[in-house]
C-alpha cells in the first residue's frame, strides 16, 4: 500500500495527525493541572470572593469538558464519514467507456482514488467523475 506524504514536513499523514492530538491533549491537561492549582487565598479575604473563584473555577472546567466534548464528536463524525463507501463512476470520453468502483471517501484525492480492493487509480483531466452513495 502506498503511503500517503505531508509534503510541507516529508512525514505520514497519520503521524501529523497524532501529533496534533497529542499537542492538543498536551494543553489540555497543562489547562486543567493550572485551574486545579490552589489559590493563595490571604487571611483577609472575605466568603464572596472564595465563593467568586470556587464559580469561575467550575466554568472553566465546565468550558474544558464542552470543548472535550466537541471536539471528540467531530473527530468520531469526521472518522465515520472518511470511513463511508461510496461508488465512483468514472467516465472517459476519449473511450467512450465507464468504469464503476468502490470507494471510502477519504481515499479519493484531487487526481487520484483507492478503491477498497487497494487498486490506485490515476484520473486524467479528460476525464469525469461521478460519485454516488452506495446502496
Amino acid at each position: 500500500m502506498k503511503r500517503r506524504y505531508n509534503h510541507e514536513l516529508l512525514l505520514p499523514l497519520e503521524f501529523a495527525v497524532f501529533t496534533k492530538i497529542l499537542i492538543t491533549l498536551l494543553v489540555i491537561v497543562g489547562a486543567f493541572f493550572y485551574l486545579r492549582k490552589p489559590a493563595r487565598i490571604s487571611a483577609q479575604t472575605s466568603t464572596v470572593d472564595v465563593g467568586k473563584r470556587i464559580m469561575l473555577r467550575y466554568i472553566f472546567m465546565g468550558l474544558i469538558a464542552v470543548s472535550m466534548l466537541g471536539s471528540t464528536g467531530y473527530w468520531y463524525w469526521n472518522w465515520q464519514d472518511g470511513n463511508q463507501v461510496v461508488r465512483v463512476t468514472i467516465v472517459s470520453p476519449l473511450i467512450d467507456s465507464t468504469s464503476v468502483y468502490q470507494v471510502r471517501k477519504k481515499d479519493i484525492l484531487n487526481n487520484q482514488i483507492t478503491t477498497l480492493d487497494g487498486i490506485n487509480i490515476r484520473l486524467s483531466n479528460q476525464e469525469r467523475v461521478i460519485i454516488a452513495n452506495s446502496n
